[in-house]
């Protein structure tokens, strides 16, 4: 695949990573819709105050979390055309609500609703995997996450020129917010008839059980089992958050951390419930892979995206104090570090395609960002800002390339699942981002720094003992297995015999 692929139209697969990657960019168009809108509700709002829209900031990103889990196990059930457009047309209604909303209870619940669309990456990436094989998905990946990812500056950009000259008056902001609603809404429907699961001929895989990831041994079992803490943890984390804050009662920061605990216990009976059975009858040599090449890029997402949503968070405030800049000109260098996502992510795709070993990529990767990152926590007053600058824009090429590498592994793990693993580092990378922000508030920003910097060295060691070549990395075709090439068989065989009965009644 090539950069001339993307401008064949007439091709139906770059019609599908094209219709995909932009579903992605209205999403997050709508999931960062406040940010950029924040200082005129707190104007237009008098009851409005800063902790609230610090309050809504975590409500933003609180069910991302369990929405990815949720979200990677039904697209491999249902497929992810029905799942994207149906998160879409869904979506459009908290956010409807949100930009109506007359008090905190309608504001507050609608925006924890909405930020179950940031599930929505999760959809594309076993989209693009069906249309794209071994060789290409990569580079394919990469487009879809970076050019769709964009769509949180776009909204940075754009949607204080539709509050105030598009719209103006009182309401102007209301309406630009109700306009994402819309997009989502309408691209919805027009997504669902614009593409569909799979190329023809080509079955759709689908785990044997649904309700929690498959696993190949008892003791894969046991790490699914131990993997699955932190994303709880990451939610009983923001609920403190939110009680320290003063918008939570002690009361009921005990209660959501006993129904965060519940939830967990359910999640450990579904583990067992879907793998027990399976891991008693014995799963088929052939039909095996291994969790810790999973495990290995939760700890990756969790250290690039993880970082990359914290710097995003502090970056332009960094700037403006560090070198006494305007918060205009701080916004505007800060911009660079989510501008490089259009070019950086689908790089590192490209090279995880080209360079002979997706592990290798992974691994230079996780080290450029250990090492860009230590160079951010010696940036002072006293050094020049278009040195400053350079180094935050080199790091941020690494976080970005590190995201689309990740990406270009997890497809090729254990393919009729891949929504689910896909989900689960996806998630990985909110976890990362709610204990980074957290530990920022008791450090400075040179020593956040070395804290991401730390975190990612970690993912390095992990992946150096973990991470694995996966099979078929540069095929094209993906590996399957003989459960695999059963399912197919037996799906084209009820379609034969669909197709048979029709003839009969004509």
């Amino acid at each position: 695949m090539t950069v001339s692929d993307l401008f064949k139209f007439k091709d139906e697969r770059t019609k599908v990573l094209h219709f995909t990657w932009f579903a992605f960019f209205v999403s997050f168009f709508t999931w960062y819709n406040m940010a950029p809108m924040a200082t005129t509700m707190l104007a237009e709002l008098n009851w409005l105050t800063p902790e609230h829209i610090a309050a809504l900031g975590i409500l933003n990103v609180a069910l991302t979390i369990p929405a990815r889990i949720i979200i990677g196990s039904l697209l491999d059930k249902y497929g992810p055309r029905v799942v994207y457009s149906g998160l879409l047309i869904i979506m459009s209604i908290p956010a409807f609500v949100f930009a109506f909303g007359d008090s905190w209870a309608q504001i507050a619940i609608s925006r924890l609703i909405l930020g179950s669309i940031g599930a929505s990456f999760v959809i594309g990436i076993r989209m693009v995997s069906e249309w794209y094989p071994p060789k290409d998905v990569g580079f394919a990946e990469g487009i879809y996450g970076g050019w769709g990812n964009f769509g949180s500056a776009a909204a940075a950009m754009i949607l204080p020129w539709i509050a105030l000259t598009m719209f103006g008056g009182d309401n102007g902001w209301r309406y630009a917010l109700a306009l994402t609603g819309l997009f989502c809404l309408v691209y919805g429907i027009i997504y669902y008839f614009a593409v569909r699961d799979t190329p023809e001929g080509k079955v759709l895989l689908k785990p044997k059980k649904s309700g929690a990831m498959e696993v190949s041994s008892w003791g894969d079992m046991v790490q699914l089992i131990f993997w699955t803490i932190p994303l709880g943890g990451a939610l009983a984390l923001s609920a403190w958050r939110l009680e320290g804050m003063g918008f939570l009662s002690e009361t009921f920061l005990y209660v959501t951390w006993i129904i965060i605990g519940l939830v967990f216990i359910y999640q450990v009976y579904k583990i067992l419930q879907v793998n027990v059975p399976l891991l008693k009858k014995g799963v088929p040599e052939d039909d095996q892979y291994k969790f810790k090449n999973v495990a290995a890029l939760n700890s990756t997402y969790f250290a690039n995206f993880g970082a990359e949503l914290a710097i995003i968070s502090m970056l332009p405030m960094f700037f403006q104090l560090t070198f006494s800049l305007t918060p205009a000109t701080a916004g505007l260098i800060a911009a660079s570090f989510a501008f490089i996502n259009l070019v950086a992510r689908p790089l590192g795709g490209v090279l995880s395609d080209r360079m002979g070993s997706r592990r290798k990529i992974m691994l230079i990767y996780m080290f450029g960002i250990s090492l860009g990152l230590v160079g951010m926590g010696f940036i002072d007053s006293s050094w020049p800002i278009v040195l400053a600058v350079a180094v935050v824009v080199l790091t941020s090429v690494f976080i970005q390339g590190a995201e689309g590498a990740t990406f270009a592994v997890i497809p090729m793990i254990k393919k009729r699942i891949t929504g689910q693993i896909a989900g689960m580092s996806g998630a990985y990378g909110n976890v990362g981002a709610t204990i980074y922000l957290t530990l920022y508030t008791f450090v400075s920003s040179q020593q956040f720094f070395f804290i991401l910097a730390g975190g990612a060295f970690v993912s390095f060691v992990i992946c150096y003992f973990m991470l694995e070549e996966p099979k078929n990395s540069f095929a094209d075709e993906y590996y399957e297995s003989s459960a695999d090439q059963a399912q197919v068989m037996e799906e084209l065989s009820e379609e034969l015999t669909g197709e048979e009965k029709v003839k009969k009644a004509l």
